[in-house]
């Protein structure tokens, strides 16, 4: 019995060692987007605008959204000595979003309240456009290139049926390879595109939102400022 057992077992060994050994094949992340086709160039160019696009943004936000907490005190203390172009000056020293609207109400004092807050609106409205000129190319390319990436799909798998057709009775699966590597190269290289530049867009968008509430907090602030009592000095000389 126990010589059966082991006449069996050697040969069950004898026959896994005359199976052949597959060999591994293992691609690396290269060979792997040269699988999806043009449309991946298409997809790299797009990954590159959105990262351009991102830093140049995210850059200009964190520099504008660097305020000095003491800027404002300072103006309302030159404001009411009636040190009007001191005040100008340390605006254009800062050289910030909130600086420029600040700066644009000091140019306008002397004018009625609703006159210097309405060109203080309009600055900083302007100054909002500024930071937010770029993003709709980033919300292009998240909502884009999920489609391209679709339509590198659609591509592959009509490509895969042709080979199909063509094959006729002798199909093999390598016959499908091609069209199945488009498809799915492509679907994912597009998700990955879209997705990092659909986080990207919101989050440049929720800075400005932030720093939009801060211009909108320092217009206040600055028209306190003027309501609180009358300001004398000259605008080109006074305080000099």
């Amino acid at each position: 019995m126990l010589f059966s057992i082991l006449q069996i077992a050697g040969d069950a060994g004898a026959s896994l060692e005359a199976v052949p050994q597959q060999e591994v094949i293992s691609y690396s992340l290269l060979e792997m987007a040269a699988k999806g086709g043009w449309l991946m160039l298409v997809l790299l160019a797009l990954s590159i605008i959105a990262i351009y696009v991102f830093g140049k943004k995210w850059w200009m936000i964190r520099k504008a959204s660097t305020v000095d907490r003491n800027f404002m005190r300072n103006i309302n203390e030159l404001i009411h000595d009636g040190k009007i172009k001191s005040a100008t000056d340390l605006c254009q020293r800062y050289d910030t979003p909130i600086a420029r609207l600040v700066e644009k109400g000091i140019e306008r004092i002397g004018r009625p309240l609703q006159d210097i807050q309405t060109a203080v609106e309009n600055t900083g409205n302007v100054e909002v456009a500024r930071l937010e000129k770029g993003l709709p190319m980033l919300a292009t390319i998240a909502g884009g290139a999920p489609m391209i990436g679709f339509l590198g799909t659609v591509m592959g798998m009509i490509q895969a049926f042709f080979n199909m057709a063509n094959a006729g009775n002798n199909i093999d699966i390598t016959l499908l390879s091609g069209g199945i590597y488009t498809a799915m190269v492509t679907t994912v290289g597009g998700l990955i595109v879209g997705i990092l530049a659909y986080f990207g867009y919101n989050y440049l968008t929720s800075r400005i939102s932030d720093l939009v509430f801060m211009m909108e907090s320092t217009t206040i602030d600055f028209m306190d400022i003027l309501n609180e009592e009358p300001v004398s000095g000259d605008k080109g000389t006074a305080g000099e």
